[in-house]
């Protein structure tokens, strides 16, 4: 399981917080049937399915070295914050975050950029850390760039009623006036491009990488299992709009597929990162 890759003149990273079994198939993708299961059971196991037909997921963040930068791209959980609702994400104190930095060679504050795909509760944890029970930026010499639809989007939200996610991961680097709000087709020098990818959440963004074409591509969670290649029309439950989320999906993996992008995903199991090839009227991702 490579932790390292090289995208034409960058290098990438994978940081990993957590990784193993987080909802039955069924249950994620709503559209999923016994039957559809049934038939890709075989190759879906033991990586991506456990023999409870929960599917595998991997939270991890990617750092990307490029000849000027060095971007962090989504931030997984974090430590301390309350997230009742999954226990092995709630108050977290663990050092596995940290301990997998390190063993790149890197410390919070060689970070230049963070980038967020989107603003969900395991991409953005490690914006921010507690310090004498105040929130703080975890990387103290980062810009910190969120799409501006959906740091609206959320910030709407949080006024109907709080977010807490968004108030201990978000607000906390706004109200620092550490964030850079920004179009949907955002550029950073000649290396870095966002890709609107709406479906999931309606800011969500793909980030691209690469001078002069995209070498790599971090999809974040325009989808979330190697299932969803397959059959792009399998939306998960956490989409805001699944069908434009199914659309979406498509196009992208169009877009990449016989390409020599390496397509980085947020959630995929290890080895996590391949290039996009066809499989009779889907897709697969083929691990690099």
């Amino acid at each position: 399981m490579s932790l390292r890759f090289a995208a034409g003149d960058m290098t990438i990273h994978r940081i990993i917080e957590q990784e193993g079994p987080f909802l039955p198939a069924l249950d994620m993708l709503p559209d999923l049937t016994p039957e559809l299961l049934a038939e890709n059971r075989i190759w879906m196991r033991p990586s991506a399915l456990d023999a409870n037909d929960v599917l595998q997921l991997c939270i991890q963040s990617y750092i990307v070295k490029t000849p000027h930068h060095t971007i962090l791209v989504d931030s997984c959980l974090g430590n301390d914050k309350p997230r009742p609702g999954r226990p092995a994400w709630n108050m977290k104190t663990d050092d596995t975050y940290m301990r997998a930095l390190a063993a790149a060679g890197l410390s919070v504050g060689d970070i230049d950029y963070v980038f967020c795909t989107h603003l969900h509760v395991d991409h953005v944890g490690w914006n921010t850390r507690l310090e004498n029970g105040r929130w703080v930026p975890t990387f103290p010499n980062a810009r910190y760039v969120f799409g501006k639809q959906e740091l609206d989007y959320w910030a709407a939200e949080n006024a109907k009623k709080e977010v807490p996610v968004y108030v201990d991961s978000v607000l906390p680097i706004v109200e620092v006036d550490r964030a850079e709000a920004v179009s949907n087709d955002h550029q950073l020098g000649d290396h870095v491009r966002l890709l609107h990818t709406p479906g999931h959440t309606p800011g969500h963004v793909a980030i691209c990488f690469g001078k002069g074409s995209d070498e790599a591509v971090m999809s974040g969670d325009l989808m979330h299992s190697p299932l969803q290649t397959r059959y792009p029309e399998l939306s998960v439950k956490f989409d805001v709009d699944k069908a434009q989320s199914a659309v979406t999906r498509r196009s992208f993996l169009e877009r990449y597929c016989d390409t020599k992008t390496l397509c980085c995903t947020a959630h995929f199991p290890s080895p996590t990162v391949g290039r996009i090839r066809r499989w009779d009227s889907g897709f697969k991702c083929e691990m690099a």
